[in-house]
């Protein structure tokens, strides 16, 4: 590694120190919050008293809720009118009736409502298929639940126990328990939970409604929670319905360490921010301020419950599947709140979504949905490298229906293009420094001692300032490269485009590319050989031989030249479970620098390079308004 090399990194790592440090609040911004604190502290803690009685009544529905679902299952036996009454109070009617799957088809999604709860219970992506080729399944009936929880009187009622009846506001499909549309066409559906007089009798204008928009051609649907005459039923206190979402989600991808560590619930907060559960082990988040959308979010797929206005609260917990579980990713459970208004009739709005993580699909919903891609949200530069130039250009591409290897090679040739004037810059810069190795040898030997340091480094200033070279001319290309080489790291493995698509060896350009499964592991590597991975392995040692041998002014730290060449092998591990597509952009990216490389060292002639040097040394060296004070400075001083 080269002395440029060395300082660039330093910089990249001060810029960062650097960039934390501006960020961070001064005094008076401090002082300012904290007297906005201040200031809603008093409005805060009455709202804190009133949801603390709101929070207990909550806690004495999931508690009732418990037991009642423990006692359901006996008093369901019985099938005893009396026990149901006890349990289900005005509902004791639907308690019992026939478990009927009612399955809706479009041209996206296959989607399956269960008359016990009225619920979505299963959902089938039409146009993707799982890494061995089965249907992708987001989520089946025997791992999932959906329903609505609230207090009849002191009885505690969760919808998922209770039977529903189909209703089709669509009289074309009238008594279908199988519908199918297409094109341009949509429809709704609804099922219904009827409160009864008796415990045999329902009353067939006092219902809660589910009610479906499905469209043929979009991912998102309509839901709407109708509360049809229900004062005196639901609870006169009740100022919230809570919502009750679970669901156990399934395997689609070949890595499946991969896809666990992608797998985690997004959710937006009504300021519009969007932040996550922990990735990498189980974890739970109590937010007491509203939220727009909650999202089980899968590696390239999202199960997202999005409300019309916004949620009161939420309860969200995941749970990580044991390490030999091979058909399951997690557990995901939220539970949610909207407000209610006992006294008349309510509608709650929501929406579903089921589909792809494609960004530009979830920008047309302007929802922020996108933000669950990892572009690099957290780093600026990242996320506009992404947005506004790789992906434009990627879509771009993808229109000339070509393989994606092809338009992989194709944006990589791209990138290097623009990037072409760094390169030169960063070449002609260490080719400088290069030839002026033997005059700082002589300084180096001129100031053999420790103690010289000082004078050692002055005059080797001076030597740069006389020869017109910029010792930090090569960390700015670096710097500049930087930002995009961690874009890419990011871009890749996030695309679902490359996910399933085949090129030269690779199967699936989003996973690893085995060209040999091992009947073993091998610790912090894998059981398998990503030839991708490997070969950028070698291109990137080879690459940082010639490197040292073109570029090197012999100024090396010691022991910075064998970390050089062990950090590809080291990463070798980490990549080769990795996106076979970032390894092969890698690669690519190695041989057209190759290239880049040879190419400039035959354009650029360092005899005359070194002509220029010395005659650069010849003129007199222009000094700068700063030093001309500091020279200004010291004689004053010296006739004092």
């Amino acid at each position: 590694m080269n002395k440029n090399t060395i300082i660039g990194l330093t910089l990249i790592f001060a810029i960062m120190v650097g960039y934390t440090i501006l960020m961070s609040p001064s005094k008076e911004e401090l002082e300012a919050r904290k007297k906005a604190q201040d200031s809603i502290a008093v409005v805060q803690q009455a709202m804190q008293d009133s949801a603390k009685a709101l929070q207990l009544r909550q806690e004495q529905l999931k508690a009732a809720t418990v037991v009642n679902a423990d006692t359901a299952t006996s008093v369901n036996n019985t099938k005893d009118g009396a026990a149901l009454r006890s349990v289900y109070g005005p509902f004791a009617a639907s308690a019992n009736g026939l478990d009927q799957d009612f399955l809706i088809e479009t041209d996206l999604l296959k989607i399956t409502i269960n008359s016990k709860g009225g619920g979505i219970s299963q959902v089938e992506l039409k146009e993707y298929k799982t890494w061995d080729g089965k249907p992708t399944v987001l989520f089946i009936p025997d791992s999932s639940a959906f329903g609505l929880a609230f207090f009849t009187d002191v009885k505690a009622i969760t919808t998922q126990d209770l039977y529903f009846a189909p209703v089709w506001p669509d009289a074309r499909f009238a008594g279908k328990n199988q519908i199918s549309i297409t094109g341009n066409d949509s429809l709704t559906f609804a099922m219904r939970l009827y409160a009864g007089e008796s415990d045999t009798i329902i009353s067939e204008d006092r219902y809660i409604e589910f009610v479906y928009h499905i469209k043929a051609s979009n991912y998102m649907l309509g839901f709407d929670a109708n509360f049809v005459n229900m004062q005196g039923i639901v609870a006169q206190n009740t100022k919230e319905i809570s919502i009750n979402w679970a669901a156990r989600l399934l395997r689609q991808e070949k890595s499946l360490e991969n896809e666990k560590l992608n797998t985690t619930i997004h959710f937006r907060h009504a300021d519009e921010e969007v932040d996550y559960l922990s990735e990498r082990k189980d974890d739970s988040q109590n937010i007491s301020t509203r939220v727009k959308w909650v999202s089980f979010k899968q590696q390239f797929f999202s199960s997202t419950l999005i409300a019309n206005d916004l949620f009161q609260n939420a309860e969200l917990t995941k749970v990580r599947e044991p390490e030999k579980e091979q058909k399951y990713l997690e557990n995901m459970t939220a539970t949610l709140s909207l407000p209610y208004n006992p006294m008349t009739d309510n509608s709650l709005n929501m929406s579903f979504f089921f589909g792809p993580n494609k960004y530009n699909l979830f920008r047309k919903y302007k929802l922020d949905l996108e933000k669950q891609i990892p572009l690099g949200w957290s780093f600026f530069l990242m996320q506009w490298i992404n947005r506004f130039a790789v992906i434009p250009v990627f879509n771009y591409l993808e229109g000339f229906d070509m393989n994606y290897g092809i338009i992989i090679l194709i944006l990589t040739i791209l990138l290097k293009i623009v990037l072409f004037p760094i390169a030169y810059k960063t070449y002609l810069s260490s080719a400088k420094m290069r030839l002026l190795k033997p005059e700082i040898d002589e300084i180096n030997n001129k100031y053999p001692k420790k103690d010289d340091a000082m004078k050692k480094q002055q005059a080797v200033m001076a030597l740069y300032k006389k020869a017109g070279v910029n010792p930090m001319a090569g960390c700015i290309p670096m710097l500049l490269q930087f930002p995009i080489l961690l874009a890419m790291f990011r871009f890749f493995p996030a695309s679902i485009e490359l996910r399933q698509e085949a090129f030269l060896w690779a199967t699936d350009l989003s996973s690893y590319d085995s060209v040999l499964d091992l009947p073993f592991t091998i610790p912090f590597y894998g059981d398998h050989v990503s030839l991708f991975t490997l070969l950028m392995t070698i291109s990137t040692i080879i690459y940082t031989k010639l490197n040292n041998d073109m570029m090197s002014t012999g100024n090396q730290v010691p022991g910075m030249k064998t970390m050089m060449y062990l950090m590809p092998i080291m990463f070798l591990g980490f990549f080769n479970s990795y996106s076979s597509g970032l390894s092969y952009y890698y690669l690519l990216a190695n041989l057209i620098t190759f290239a880049q490389m040879y190419i400039i060292r035959r354009f650029v002639n360092e005899d005359k390079l070194h002509a220029q040097i010395q005659e650069n040394k010849k003129k007199p060296v222009k000094k700068s308004n700063f030093q001309k004070r500091l020279e200004e400075l010291a004689k004053q001083q010296g006739k004092k």
